[in-house]
């Protein structure tokens, strides 16, 4: 669990905004200090050396999280993507389906 900040204004387009030491990596869960997921960060905006992150709530009342301090969840790992499962090598020895033939 790494610090991320705290929260500052919850913005009317549905976002937390807080301030930020260090630059997380978007779609990063964001949980508070009870380990409840409060939502996943959307975009990190600002300047390099403290950054603004907004954040997507996944909460009923994201309001009241104002103040408070948040955390980026380093426990769970994410699913692997599709497109690592796409890069697989074929077996050797495996038929391959023909290109295509152009016609005319």
């Amino acid at each position: 669990m790494k610090r991320l900040g705290k929260v500052s204004t919850y913005a009317k387009q549905g976002f937390l905004i807080l301030r930020s030491t260090s630059i997380p990596a978007l779609n990063d869960r964001v949980v508070d200090k009870n380990l409840q997921v409060i939502g996943i960060v959307k975009d990190v905006f600002g300047p390099v050396e403290s950054p603004y992150v907004a954040i997507k709530p996944r909460i009923k009342n994201p309001e009241k999280y104002i103040g408070e301090v948040l955390y980026i969840d380093k426990r769970r790992n994410k699913k692997p993507s599709s497109a690592s499962k796409k890069s697989k090598k074929i077996k050797e020895g495996a038929k391959r389906r023909p290109a295509p033939q152009k016609r005319g």
